[in-house]
Protein backbone atom coordinates (compact mmCIF):
# COMPACT_ATOMS: atom_id res chain seq x y z
CA UNK A 1 0.00 0.00 0.00
CA UNK A 2 1.44 3.65 -0.85
CA UNK A 3 1.62 5.67 1.71
CA UNK A 4 -1.93 8.26 1.97
CA UNK A 5 -0.82 11.96 1.10
CA UNK A 6 2.72 11.13 0.09
CA UNK A 7 2.06 13.06 -2.76
CA UNK A 8 -0.34 15.41 -1.73
CA UNK A 9 -0.30 18.96 -3.80
CA UNK A 10 -0.01 22.23 -2.21
CA UNK A 11 -1.37 25.36 -3.03
CA UNK A 12 -0.51 28.79 -2.03
CA UNK A 13 -2.19 32.55 -1.23
CA UNK A 14 -0.92 35.31 -0.36
CA UNK A 15 2.99 36.45 0.07
CA UNK A 16 5.00 34.09 -1.87
CA UNK A 17 6.32 31.77 0.66
CA UNK A 18 10.26 32.79 -0.70
CA UNK A 19 9.25 36.50 0.15
CA UNK A 20 7.41 35.82 3.02
CA UNK A 21 8.00 36.72 6.96
CA UNK A 22 5.95 34.06 8.48
CA UNK A 23 3.63 31.00 6.95
CA UNK A 24 0.52 29.89 8.04
CA UNK A 25 -0.50 26.63 7.14
CA UNK A 26 -4.22 25.53 6.83
CA UNK A 27 -5.70 21.61 6.38
CA UNK A 28 -9.00 21.72 4.87
CA UNK A 29 -11.92 19.44 6.36
CA UNK A 30 -13.27 16.52 5.06
CA UNK A 31 -14.94 16.07 1.75
CA UNK A 32 -13.16 19.73 1.25
CA UNK A 33 -10.40 21.38 -0.80
CA UNK A 34 -6.83 23.31 -0.38
CA UNK A 35 -8.51 26.06 -2.26
CA UNK A 36 -11.66 25.85 -0.25
CA UNK A 37 -9.46 26.62 2.83
CA UNK A 38 -7.48 29.03 1.43
CA UNK A 39 -10.85 31.55 0.80
CA UNK A 40 -9.79 32.16 4.53
CA UNK A 41 -6.68 34.01 3.89
CA UNK A 42 -8.05 37.53 2.85
CA UNK A 43 -9.71 37.53 5.79
CA UNK A 44 -6.45 36.79 7.76
CA UNK A 45 -4.29 38.18 5.25
CA UNK A 46 -1.57 40.84 7.11
CA UNK A 47 1.63 41.40 5.28
CA UNK A 48 4.37 39.66 4.58
CA UNK A 49 2.37 35.96 5.39
CA UNK A 50 1.98 33.32 2.99
CA UNK A 51 -0.64 30.77 3.37
CA UNK A 52 0.13 26.98 2.11
CA UNK A 53 -2.86 24.77 1.64
CA UNK A 54 -2.14 20.99 1.32
CA UNK A 55 -4.52 18.93 -0.63
CA UNK A 56 -5.65 15.86 1.26
CA UNK A 57 -5.73 12.29 -0.71
CA UNK A 58 -9.16 11.43 -1.75
CA UNK A 59 -10.35 14.97 0.02
CA UNK A 60 -9.96 12.91 4.03
CA UNK A 61 -6.80 13.34 5.55
CA UNK A 62 -8.09 9.72 7.58
CA UNK A 63 -10.94 7.85 6.93
CA UNK A 64 -12.88 7.74 10.46
CA UNK A 65 -14.09 9.98 13.22
CA UNK A 66 -11.70 11.82 15.58
CA UNK A 67 -12.98 10.26 18.03
CA UNK A 68 -12.82 6.91 16.88
CA UNK A 69 -9.87 3.93 18.04
CA UNK A 70 -6.39 5.54 16.24
CA UNK A 71 -5.42 2.58 15.00
CA UNK A 72 -8.77 3.16 13.01
CA UNK A 73 -7.57 5.86 11.44
CA UNK A 74 -3.84 4.37 10.29
CA UNK A 75 -1.98 4.60 7.69
CA UNK A 76 -3.63 7.62 6.91
CA UNK A 77 -3.05 9.60 10.37
CA UNK A 78 0.84 8.88 10.29
CA UNK A 79 0.54 9.51 6.21
CA UNK A 80 -0.95 13.09 6.61
CA UNK A 81 1.20 13.71 9.57
CA UNK A 82 4.26 12.40 7.58
CA UNK A 83 2.67 15.03 4.73
CA UNK A 84 2.91 18.38 7.40
CA UNK A 85 6.41 17.51 8.33
CA UNK A 86 7.71 17.80 4.81
CA UNK A 87 4.98 21.14 3.99
CA UNK A 88 7.51 22.39 7.38
CA UNK A 89 10.65 21.46 5.57
CA UNK A 90 10.07 23.30 2.64
CA UNK A 91 8.89 26.71 4.79
CA UNK A 92 12.05 25.88 6.36
CA UNK A 93 13.96 25.80 2.82
CA UNK A 94 12.68 29.34 2.44
CA UNK A 95 13.70 30.45 5.89
CA UNK A 96 10.96 30.96 7.57
CA UNK A 97 11.49 29.67 11.13
CA UNK A 98 9.41 27.56 13.77
CA UNK A 99 8.34 30.65 15.37
CA UNK A 100 6.76 32.15 12.47
CA UNK A 101 4.95 29.14 11.76
CA UNK A 102 1.14 29.11 12.31
CA UNK A 103 -0.93 25.31 11.93
CA UNK A 104 -4.22 25.83 10.87
CA UNK A 105 -7.10 24.24 9.87
CA UNK A 106 -11.11 23.37 9.65
CA UNK A 107 -13.11 20.28 10.89
CA UNK A 108 -10.91 17.48 10.40
CA UNK A 109 -7.69 19.72 9.48
CA UNK A 110 -8.23 21.48 12.45
CA UNK A 111 -8.01 17.86 14.36
CA UNK A 112 -4.81 17.31 12.46
CA UNK A 113 -3.29 20.63 13.07
CA UNK A 114 -3.63 20.39 16.68
CA UNK A 115 -2.73 17.29 16.79
CA UNK A 116 0.57 18.16 14.72
CA UNK A 117 1.49 20.76 17.06
CA UNK A 118 1.20 18.60 20.05
CA UNK A 119 3.09 15.77 18.70
CA UNK A 120 5.73 18.08 16.86
CA UNK A 121 5.93 20.14 19.94
CA UNK A 122 7.76 23.57 19.78
CA UNK A 123 7.85 26.73 19.78
CA UNK A 124 5.41 27.31 16.92
CA UNK A 125 4.12 30.83 15.92
CA UNK A 126 0.92 29.48 16.61
CA UNK A 127 -2.53 27.30 16.29
CA UNK A 128 -5.53 27.92 14.98
CA UNK A 129 -8.44 24.94 16.18
CA UNK A 130 -11.37 26.17 14.27
CA UNK A 131 -13.60 23.42 15.11
CA UNK A 132 -11.39 20.78 16.13
CA UNK A 133 -9.71 19.17 18.70
CA UNK A 134 -6.87 16.42 19.47
CA UNK A 135 -7.45 13.18 18.01
CA UNK A 136 -8.54 9.55 20.12
CA UNK A 137 -11.26 7.95 21.15
CA UNK A 138 -13.18 8.89 24.70
CA UNK A 139 -10.97 8.05 27.87
CA UNK A 140 -7.75 8.20 25.67
CA UNK A 141 -4.84 8.88 27.42
CA UNK A 142 -3.84 12.10 26.20
CA UNK A 143 0.50 12.24 26.62
CA UNK A 144 3.14 14.14 24.83
CA UNK A 145 6.61 14.84 24.71
CA UNK A 146 7.64 18.51 24.31
CA UNK A 147 6.60 22.19 25.75
CA UNK A 148 5.13 24.78 24.09
CA UNK A 149 6.49 27.55 25.60
CA UNK A 150 4.43 30.30 25.22
CA UNK A 151 2.65 29.66 21.73
CA UNK A 152 -0.71 31.14 21.10
CA UNK A 153 -3.44 28.71 19.77
CA UNK A 154 -7.10 29.48 20.23
CA UNK A 155 -9.94 26.68 20.17
CA UNK A 156 -13.29 28.15 18.49
CA UNK A 157 -16.25 25.55 18.52
CA UNK A 158 -20.24 25.00 19.04
CA UNK A 159 -21.75 24.09 21.41
CA UNK A 160 -23.65 21.97 19.53
CA UNK A 161 -21.20 20.73 16.89
CA UNK A 162 -22.37 17.38 15.24
CA UNK A 163 -18.80 16.43 14.70
CA UNK A 164 -17.24 18.23 17.28
CA UNK A 165 -17.96 17.03 21.29
CA UNK A 166 -17.47 20.63 23.03
CA UNK A 167 -16.13 18.29 25.88
CA UNK A 168 -13.17 17.56 23.57
CA UNK A 169 -12.08 20.91 22.66
CA UNK A 170 -11.68 22.09 26.33
CA UNK A 171 -9.61 18.82 26.83
CA UNK A 172 -7.66 19.54 24.08
CA UNK A 173 -7.43 23.18 25.30
CA UNK A 174 -6.01 22.00 28.67
CA UNK A 175 -3.91 19.74 27.52
CA UNK A 176 -2.09 22.61 25.35
CA UNK A 177 -2.19 25.03 28.32
CA UNK A 178 -0.35 22.15 30.68
CA UNK A 179 2.78 21.86 27.61
CA UNK A 180 2.77 26.31 28.06
CA UNK A 181 0.39 27.33 25.03
CA UNK A 182 -1.35 30.44 26.00
CA UNK A 183 -5.02 29.16 25.03
CA UNK A 184 -8.14 31.06 24.38
CA UNK A 185 -11.35 29.51 24.02
CA UNK A 186 -14.16 30.40 22.26
CA UNK A 187 -17.81 28.43 22.39
CA UNK A 188 -20.53 29.98 20.23
CA UNK A 189 -24.30 29.30 20.99
CA UNK A 190 -26.06 27.50 18.40
CA UNK A 191 -23.45 27.83 15.75
CA UNK A 192 -23.35 25.67 12.58
CA UNK A 193 -20.32 23.74 11.51
CA UNK A 194 -18.61 26.52 9.99
CA UNK A 195 -15.92 29.19 10.63
CA UNK A 196 -17.80 33.29 11.90
CA UNK A 197 -16.23 36.27 11.52
CA UNK A 198 -15.14 36.36 15.24
CA UNK A 199 -12.53 33.69 15.07
CA UNK A 200 -10.93 35.08 11.75
CA UNK A 201 -10.66 38.35 14.05
CA UNK A 202 -8.93 36.61 16.79
CA UNK A 203 -6.43 34.77 14.57
CA UNK A 204 -5.77 37.58 12.62
CA UNK A 205 -4.50 39.53 15.25
CA UNK A 206 -2.48 36.13 16.14
CA UNK A 207 -0.82 36.38 13.11
CA UNK A 208 -0.20 40.19 13.17
CA UNK A 209 2.25 39.29 16.37
CA UNK A 210 3.99 36.73 14.83
CA UNK A 211 4.51 38.66 11.84
CA UNK A 212 5.86 41.59 13.85
CA UNK A 213 7.84 38.83 16.46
Amino acid sequence: MSIPHADAQVFAAGTPVVDARAVMILLHGRGSTAGNILQLAPSLAVDGFAFVAPQADEGAWYPNRFIAPIASNEPWLTGALGMIDRVVASVHAAGVTDERIVLGGFSQGACLACEYAARRARRWGGVAVFSGGLIGPPGHAFAYDGRLDGMPAFFGCSDVDAHIPEPRVHESAGIYTAMGARVTVKIYPGMQHTVVDDELAIVKTMLEGVATR
